[in-house]
């Protein structure tokens, strides 16, 4: 319905509001029409009792009465001297049922004897004084018919309303016109932009252009427009990842293959007789093995969904001992990057080997390749202690800590990359290994002494 809309509702609003103004106008308006009207009846009847004695009384009782009628009354009073005299006078239909004074009333008086006169529906006789015009005698007394007083103000009453019924309506109509072109039409085409915008929300054309010149409906549009680039940017991403995924998950099924063939021939390499290939050959065995993890949960995640950790009873020390012997190996003798452990040995908890293998690697890797970009000598520290009935991992490294674009970004997919060449992926998969676990990954601080990440993992699993 029409009364539903923001233009119904405010055209109505605004007819209510005038004529509820023009109500508390038409009051004291009804009560100055009434004194005005009582005051024309004084003058009228001082007029007919100035005429009668400057005749010296000599007219006829025709005459008198004519000129009682004219005035509107049945007999006139007037006070000079100090004397009160009869001037004019004719039969009165009935006894005084009221009397008004009109020679200093309040407002309050005026309106309250307006309200009643419109009320009293009979025929009264009412007396009415006032000071004679032009200082003509002391004052001037009439009686009167109450009844052509009260159609006379419901004739103006009714004259008021109409006319405030049409100042309302012109009000409303101008009122509504500018609502529809200042805030309505606005309104609708953000609305129809939004709309356009729903069905193609990647095509860059649908972004709506601010053009309101309203101030709040500007901020609006420019809002909305902002909402629906970083929307459009997203939906992008958004598809970009997915095809990456696809891509990424074609690559490890194949990869995955051809890590175990490698697994297979590295298999027969323990047999070897030589005591440094024999030494060597679990550790490639072992790397091997979490490739093709790896190439497993890739595929996983390109599903979009990490598969649950397999929670197992895990030595902490001896894991770290393996993510440490792993990052030196991938260092190199050349590498000035020292490696500090801070584990309790009878440190244990419920997790999933592989993924807080993962997880471990990866910040290990990121800190010992932000130290050697300095090209400075540095440590990284591994540390974990009991804290309630979590157990709490830091690494700790002497790094130059990772860039405000970094920090912000810092679990986002292909936006959180510290490392020149890296794509950010590391810290989110990390992240999500950690969620699974029902623990929590956060960076404590990261400045120009280094950077601190905290690992807090139920214990109990």
């Amino acid at each position: 319905m029409f009364f539903r809309t923001l233009s119904g509702r405010f055209l109505l609003l605004t007819i209510i509001f005038v004529l509820l103004a023009e109500v508390l106008i038409l009051v004291p308006s009804i009560a100055r029409y009434r004194e005005d009207y009582l005051r024309t009846r004084l003058e009228r009847a001082q007029i007919a009792s100035l005429a009668l004695l400057a005749s010296d009384g000599s007219i006829s009782d025709t005459l008198a009465e004519e000129l009682l009628v004219n005035a509107g009354v049945y007999n006139v009073v007037l006070r000079r001297d100090a004397m009160r005299e009869l001037v004019l006078s004719s039969p009165v239909p009935g006894p005084i049922s009221a009397t008004y004074d009109l020679r200093n009333p309040s407002p309050p008086e005026l309106m309250r004897d307006a309200i009643q006169t419109l009320i009293d529906r009979d025929a009264r006789v009412i007396r009415v004084f006032g000071d004679p015009v032009r200082e003509a005698g002391l004052l001037i007394e009439v009686t009167m018919d109450s009844e052509p007083l009260r159609e006379a103000l419901i004739t103006y009453a009714l004259r008021i309303l109409l006319l405030s019924l049409v100042l309302s309506l012109a009000t409303a109509a101008l009122l509504f016109m500018a609502v529809q072109r200042l805030i309505v039409a606005p309104m609708r085409r953000v609305v129809m932009s939004m709309t356009e915008y729903g069905k193609s929300p990647e095509d860059a054309r649908r972004i709506i252009v601010p053009a309101a010149r309203v101030t709040e409906l500007r901020e609006a549009e420019e809002a909305l427009s902002r909402m629906q680039t970083d929307l459009t940017n997203a939906l992008r991403q958004k598809e970009r990842l997915a095809q990456l995924g696809g891509a990424v998950a074609r690559i490890s099924h194949d990869l995955r293959n051809i890590l175990s063939t490698a697994t297979l021939v590295a298999d027969r390499i323990e047999s070897s007789s030589d005591p440094a290939v024999t030494r060597a050959a679990p550790k490639l065995v072992g790397a091997l093995s979490r490739a093709v993890n790896l190439c497993e949960s890739t595929l996983a995640f390109g599903k979009a969904e990490e598969p649950p950790p397999r929670l197992g009873k895990v030595a902490l020390r001896s894991l770290i001992h393996e993510v440490i012997e792993s990052e030196r190996l991938a260092a190199g003798a050349s590498s000035e990057v020292e490696f500090l452990i801070d584990v309790p040995g009878a440190l244990t908890l419920r997790a999933d080997f592989e993924q807080l293998f993962r997880v471990l690697s990866n910040l290990t890797r990121n800190a010992r390749q932000a130290i050697e970009a300095t090209g400075k000598p540095g440590y990284v520290e591994l540390s974990a202690y009991e804290q309630d009935e979590n157990c709490i991992i830091r690494v700790i490294d002497t790094g130059p800590g990772l860039p405000p674009r970094a920090r912000e970004n810092l679990f986002a997919a292909f936006q959180g990359g510290a490392r020149k060449g890296g794509v950010g992926l590391g810290l989110v998969i990390a992240s999500e290994l950690v969620r699974g676990h029902g623990g929590k990954l956060e960076l404590v601080r990261s400045d120009d002494e280094g950077t601190e990440f905290r690992i807090s993992l139920p214990q109990g699993g």
